[in-house]
């Protein structure tokens, strides 16, 4: 009988208008409880672009909705294009959504826990469904989440809109990069491969140079002297509770400062141009949120889930490699590429100065800018000096990127080069994609055996061993070098190749011979 009741009143609804006036009531209630104020026929205009009434109603989402409540009713129209603002706060928020639903997607697959991680990932890339294209569009969303954010706030360093009442704002928003860098750093361990345990094995070392305390803020992050199960669980626990949960409080802190204090900040030509005021008033006309800016942003979201789909689908692989080994080192272990710059000052000395002073002091300054910037000026013509240091930064970061890189400051041996060129450990490149009926069993002798008679894609792996063996015996790394490749059957389904590499020691030391197995399993192909 309760549920009966529960619909006597649109039952007398009936009654008392007709079934179908009754209908389009109930409709009409459903869609401005649905829209926190709006009923069908405001929602009709705003498909058709008609004007709003007196008083509009499309501002009633803003005071009884919950989504929309920290979003301006208006705002100007110079800000409704592209520039000054370029989305990029949007962009922001938006992937940082994304990624709490992909990684919630991926939650549900994973194990924290050494013995089970990477056989999480395992199961995810080949027994889930659509498994491996969600943790291409969370490992990409991450990167991207990345870029965005650095380009937001070099966006708002070159238009200065950190002056004045902006600068509480300016100081959320560095939190809020050193978060999103953190965000990306703990998920790195995450799957437990060789790539993620040195890359992080790597990141926490610095820690080592903090003055006294070193070596106990290394095994604070890392929960032990080497990272283990209680690093890991540490790392997702930061991953998944502490970072999303400081990340909400001050994505929310600044989105509320911008969209409801101050506002976005107007290009410096209307604030401090040479404008009449009726030109400098035309420039500051309101423009309603709904439908304006919210349909903007609806396109962009899309646009930009679109591009990561693609991207995920048709050239993006999340790399997952070989299973974390705490007792081999990889030759060319690097931490993440947004990273790349502190292990390039590393390499430039003291581990204390490079990898805990200076980028410390760098974050500090960074932190300060809006009370080091004296000039009271936005416009680009009277800030030479802040131009000119934004794009020495632009330039030295890109330069230590680079110089962090392994093929910066790093050289293996000779031998050793060919052989990672040849066949990376931590990759399935070279002779590890050759196909498993393209590896014939035999010894292949470099300057003896022609290319040609050989397999296509196993002739192309040989041509190049050969080329980079007799360039180097050419530039004297490896005098008088002597190399073979030999394959042979190891086990069922699986066959061991041999890279065989000789040379004489220019010291008169005698004969030198380096040799590295790889192993080829018919599954892997």
């Amino acid at each position: 009988m309760a549920i009966f009741r529960m619909h006597l009143p649109f039952l007398d609804d009936v009654k008392a208008k007709g079934l179908r006036q009754a209908g389009r009531d109930k409709a009409d209630d459903i869609v401005t409880r649905v829209t926190a104020g709006l009923n069908s026929r405001d929602v009709r205009g705003l498909l058709r672009d008609d004007p709003p009434g007196r008083p509009n109603p499309r501002l009633t989402p803003h005071a009884e909705g919950f989504w929309l409540h920290m979003r301006p009713t208006y705002y100007h129209t110079l800000v409704d294009g592209i520039y000054p603002t370029f989305r990029l706060g949007w962009l922001a928020t938006f992937f940082f959504v994304f990624e709490i639903i992909t990684g919630i997607f991926l939650m549900v697959y994973y194990t924290p826990s050494p013995a089970a991680a990477y056989e999480n990932m395992l199961n995810l890339l080949g027994n889930v469904v659509l498994g491996s294209t969600m943790r291409d569009l969370h490992k990409l969303g991450a990167e991207a989440m990345v870029l965005v954010v650095a380009l937001h706030m070099l966006r708002t360093f070159l238009t200065r809109s950190y002056k004045g009442p902006r600068a509480f704002t300016w100081i959320t928003g560095v939190v809020l990069l050193v978060l999103t860098l953190l965000f990306a750093f703990s998920g790195y361990l995450l799957p437990w491969d060789q790539l993620a345990y040195w890359a992080v094995t790597i990141g926490t070392s610095m820690a080592d140079g903090v003055p006294l305390i070193g070596g106990q803020v290394r095994d604070l992050l890392r929960g032990a002297a080497v990272i283990g199960r209680d690093g890991l669980l540490r790392f997702y626990q930061l991953h998944i509770i502490l970072l999303p949960l400081l990340t909400l409080v001050f994505l929310g802190v600044h989105y509320y400062r911008v969209a409801r204090i101050h506002g976005i900040s107007l290009p410096a030509r209307v604030e401090e141009g040479n404008m009449s005021e009726a030109e400098r008033q035309a420039a500051r006309q309101r423009i309603d949120f709904i439908p304006n800016l919210l349909i903007h942003e609806v396109v962009l979201a899309v646009t930009a889930t679109l591009a990561l789909v693609i991207a995920a689908l048709f050239f993006y692989d999340a790399p997952l490699e070989s299973h974390a080994d705490p007792l081999h080192t990889p030759l060319e272990a690097e931490a993440p590429w947004f990273f790349l710059r502190v292990q390039g000052l590393l390499k430039l000395g003291d581990k204390t100065l490079m990898g805990v002073v200076i980028p410390t002091a760098l974050l500090g300054v960074l932190f300060l800018v809006p009370f080091l910037d004296r000039n009271p000026s936005r416009l680009w013509r009277r800030r030479p000096l802040a131009l000119a240091i934004a794009a020495v930064a632009i330039i030295g970061l890109g330069v230590l990127t680079y110089m962090g890189s392994p093929s910066y400051g790093i050289s293996l041996p000779a031998a050793a080069e060919i052989s990672q060129r040849l066949a990376p450990e931590e990759d399935t490149a070279g002779l590890r994609a050759v196909p498993y009926a393209q590896l014939p069993v035999g010894v292949y002798v470099v300057g003896k055996t022609d290319p040609a008679t050989l397999p296509p894609e196993f002739e192309a792996v040989f041509a190049d061993f050969t080329e980079r063996v007799n360039a180097a015996a050419a530039d004297g790394r490896l005098p008088e070098a002597r190399a073979l490749l030999i394959v042979e059957d190891w086990q069922a389904d699986l066959k061991r190749a041999t890279l065989r590499i000789g040379w004489s020691d220019p010291n008169g030391a005698g004969p030198k011979t380096f040799e590295r197995y790889v192993y080829l399993h018919r599954q892997s192909r």
